[in-house]
């Protein structure tokens, strides 16, 4: 787990923040100046910082500004803490990169609620997407690309390959298929599903061979994710 790092001139101030921090289960180093956070940014990068504006060697706006100028440390989410309470000070912090602006005095709880909701936030994304072999699914965005290339599926033709792919391994009955894909009102016929599976493994190209027939029985995704 990354630490939190706190960039304070202030010593009881920034023990208050470290020991609210490693309190609440979060690893956290503090620093007294600019200088000694740039040695600490060279070493490991923070999960977050939290930033005083009013610093004795350089303003903490000038080090938000340096942070976010540097593509090494540009995703740091930060947080600043500041004297500073005037709408223009905030605006002017937020406006600069910073992530939230809390004015002192505050309070630990709001310190540490802030602290996970930036956290949170800052969490990447993460991916929807399904991968087989060079077959690449996203459920998301609606979009299949075979080796690279993105195709064009119908409704039908997405929802069964999206079905067979989250299932590698698993044999489905044309039933189940015409059930799970056309629902089970469905009147027509069981070779709608082979018809669908044709023209599927025909636009997949390359990939079809990941869309095995087992005889007698229904379909499958072969191999594994």
């Amino acid at each position: 787990m990354k630490p939190i790092y706190s960039l304070e001139d202030d010593e009881s101030i920034r023990e208050l923040v470290l020991y609210a921090l490693t309190g609440a289960g979060f690893e956290a180093q503090g620093f007294e100046t600019a200088k000694d956070l740039y040695q600490a940014l060279s070493q490991q990068q923070p999960a977050l910082l939290l930033l005083d504006v009013m610093l004795p060697d350089e303003s903490g706006l000038h080090v938000l500004e340096r942070l976010k100028a540097n593509p090494d440390t540009a995703q740091i989410p930060v947080i600043l803490l500041t004297a500073k309470s005037a709408e223009y000070d905030k605006v002017l912090g937020l406006d600069s990169g910073a992530d939230d602006y809390i004015a002192k005095p505050f309070g630990v709880m709001e310190l540490l609620s802030r602290v996970r909701a930036v956290l949170r936030r800052a969490k990447p994304e993460q991916s929807d997407e399904i991968r087989m072999g060079g077959l690449a699914l996203s459920p998301k965005r609606r979009q299949v690309t075979a080796d690279g290339q993105e195709i064009a599926l119908t409704y039908k033709e997405f929802e069964l390959l999206h079905l067979l792919l989250r299932n590698p391994g698993l044999v489905f009955t044309r039933d189940q298929l015409l059930s799970s894909i056309w629902g089970e009102d469905y009147l027509g016929e069981v070779r709608t599903v082979d018809v669908h599976i044709k023209t599927l493994r025909k636009k997949l190209g390359p990939c079809a061979s990941l869309i095995e027939t087992v005889r007698g029985v229904g379909y499958k995704c072969g191999g594994r994710p």
